[in-house]
Order: structure tokens, then sequence, then C-alpha cells
């Protein structure tokens, strides 16, 4: 299977949400959404990484589902918002580098 550029998932799912899924929802409704996708990831985080055991209603669940639900939601919301997610993290690295050019290096909590 080919990975996709962020490019083409926007465009795949603006074409899934136009012929299958007929329309999207509303920002805010997408955005209450994308809340309870990150709230699905962050279950499944605490039990499998955290001290949380497994309920029997969290098996069958995988990280990589999850993270992709939370990622076709905010494509969904990128979509219909106007935001091309690739320039956005591109300005967002440049944003980083600039900003955190020493600082990382510099903070004591993270020497090992």
């Amino acid at each position: 299977m080919n990975e996709l550029t962020i490019s083409q998932a926007q465009q795949r799912v603006d074409e899934w949400i136009k012929t299958i899924g007929v329309k999207y929802f509303s920002e805010l409704t997408n955005l209450g959404i994308l809340m309870e996708e990150v709230g699905e990831l962050s279950r499944l985080m605490v039990r499998k990484y955290g001290e949380q055991s497994f309920k029997e209603s969290d098996k069958g669940k995988e990280l990589a589902d999850e993270m992709a639900d939370v990622l076709w939601v905010l494509i969904c919301l990128a979509n219909q918002t106007g935001v091309n997610l690739g320039e956005a993290l591109e300005q967002n690295f440049q944003k980083k580098t600039t900003r955190d050019a020493s600082r990382h290096q510099n903070n004591e909590k993270l020497k090992s």
C-alpha cells in the first residue's frame, strides 16, 4: 500500500465525504467528534502505557486506528476551513525551529 501525502489525504477525504459520506458535518459537530476521537485515543494510551488496566470494551482497539480517526476528523476540519495542512505543517516546523533553536538543548529536564 502506498503512503499518502498530506495533500493527497486531504483530497481523498474530500472525495470520500462528497461521494460516500454525502456531505461534511458542520465544523462545530466535527470539532466535537475530534474531541471524542482524541478521548478514545487517550483512553487506549492510558491503558497501554499508563497504570490503568484494560476493560472488556477496550479489547480489539488499535492505536493506529484511533490515531487515524483523529487525523480523519482533523483533515475534515482543515478541508472545511480552507487550511492546507501541508503548508501549515511546514510553517509550524519553521516557527518551532526558530523559537526552539536552543531551548530544548538547554533544558536540564531533558538531559539524560
